[in-house]
């Protein structure tokens, strides 16, 4: 998954331009340290210090030259003003800090997010997608559990996690309020399920990948995705 949300960002850009990216809630850092190595500079911004330790630790096995392109703090991903300059970075990426309950606020996390942007830079979403949240349970033929998820945009992930799934015409609706206006949407784990260890090696893995890329960016296919990846562009 990692490496299909890299080329979805990329595609917006010149072949080989560097770039400047913050990677809000990045988790153990695994997005960021691909980017890194593909050149970028990034900024990892982590509330949790348990996270925080094992993509710094993870980091100090890369090279030198990667290592000195990469800053990681920890951090609330709603207080980017208390870091940042408004206009800091070409591109932000807020991937799964939406899958949380907690999350309520989400225009005002994404207005925050969208501050940090240069004109023309990228705010890169990546989200439960609450127009298929039938799909698993009824494929696993749980009638109760697709009626169930017909009706509501809170699920339980496969690691027994409630997060909060969403539609994409009201983060459309979000990113034009916040002058972020939507650029290009895609479906992400089509056919794999949600949660699943990437598949990004040669092989069937290197197939998966390619079904998975070219249904993601096709009707009707990429609106049942277990994921979305949205991206606005700062006007």
């Amino acid at each position: 998954m990692a490496r299909q949300l890299d080329e979805q960002i990329a595609a917006r850009y010149p072949v080989g331009q560097r770039l400047r990216i913050l990677d809000v809630g990045m988790g153990r850092g695994v997005q960021a340290l691909r980017l890194a190595r593909a050149g970028h500079t990034i900024t990892g911004l982590e509330s949790d210090e348990e996270l925080l330790r094992a993509a710094e630790e993870t980091l100090a096995t890369e090279p030198e030259g990667i290592r000195e392109r990469v800053t990681l703090l920890l951090g609330d991903s709603r207080e980017t003003g208390v870091h940042f300059l408004p206009g800091s970075f070409d591109v932000v990426l807020c991937h799964e800090v939406l899958l949380s309950e907690q999350t309520d606020d989400g225009a005002a996390l994404l207005a925050g997010l969208a501050r940090m942007l240069a004109p023309g830079g990228l705010l890169s979403l990546l989200v439960r997608n609450a127009g298929a949240l039938a799909m698993g349970p009824g494929l696993a033929r749980d009638w109760d559990g697709a009626l169930a998820a017909l009706d509501s945009d809170i699920v339980t992930d496969r690691s027994g996690r409630t997060v909060r799934a969403h539609r994409l015409d009201a983060l459309t609706s979000a990113l034009a309020g916040i002058a972020a206006p939507l650029h290009a949407w895609y479906g992400v784990q089509v056919f794999t399920p949600w949660g699943a260890a990437d598949s990004d090696g040669g092989g069937d893995g290197e197939r998966l990948l390619l079904a998975e890329d070219r249904a993601g960016r096709t009707d009707p296919y990429r609106g049942v995705a277990a994921l979305l990846h949205l991206c606005g562009v700062r006007g």
